[in-house]
């Protein structure tokens, strides 16, 4: 069989991210084995300038369009970029992003005002999730980041995240730093709608 053939294809389909694992297990194939050939696949799309490129995306790989068609992208496809995270949902994002695990308190004390609503606007939309809760009085919900905080900002891993200088501070230097054009690999503007204050996100009440 023409392995590269068919995992051109399988990444093709997938609008999310695949693992290898779950690909050399369909396939009864070595994960080596795979990987191998994604990588070979990945080096004939750079060679020939192709439209499409592979990332690798949340510890899994993803076709996408290639970085240097992204302009061109956003011209055809502007009124899908016209949502954007809010400031302060950008800003909550950032601080949970760099300081996880980290409770509501500990992000409100970094923020200066409270964050209740907007954490529930991240959740809601899947970008923020409960890791665990706090051995201290209360136990307060501790909060990190997803995979699909990952597969948004385009990041293999949190590692990717941008470095802070050590005089940056918290709140617009953080917000800063995680913004879109700022982040690796995602030339493509923030699409997901701000959906931080609407009434259809799940509510979930923190213990103080």
């Amino acid at each position: 069989m023409d392995l590269k053939s068919i995992l051109e294809s399988i990444l093709f389909v997938n609008e999310k991210p695949i693992l290898i694992e779950e690909i050399a297990e369909a396939l009864d194939l070595e994960k080596k084995e795979v990987l191998s050939s994604i990588e070979q696949l990945k080096k004939d799309y750079e060679e020939r300038g192709a439209g499409l490129c592979i990332v690798g995306v949340a510890g899994g790989y993803q076709m996408c369009a290639s970085p240097q068609n992204s302009d061109w992208i956003k011209k055809l496809y502007k009124e899908r970029f016209k949502h954007r995270l809010s400031s302060a949902s950008l800003e909550v994002l950032a601080v949970i992003a760099y300081k996880q695990p980290v409770t509501r308190l500990e992000i409100e004390a970094i923020r200066g005002v409270n964050c209740e609503q907007v954490l529930k606007g991240l959740m809601g939309i899947g970008l923020v999730k409960v890791k665990g809760r706090k051995d201290v009085i209360g136990r307060p919900f501790l909060y990190g980041t997803s995979r699909k905080f990952l597969e948004y900002f385009g990041l293999n891993s949190l590692g990717d995240l941008p470095k802070l200088e050590k005089e940056q501070p918290y709140g617009n230097g953080l917000k800063e730093a995680i913004s879109p054009q700022n982040l690796p690999g995602d030339e493509q503007e923030a699409v997901l709608e701000n959906q931080g204050e609407s009434d259809g996100v799940k509510e979930v009440t923190e213990e103080n």
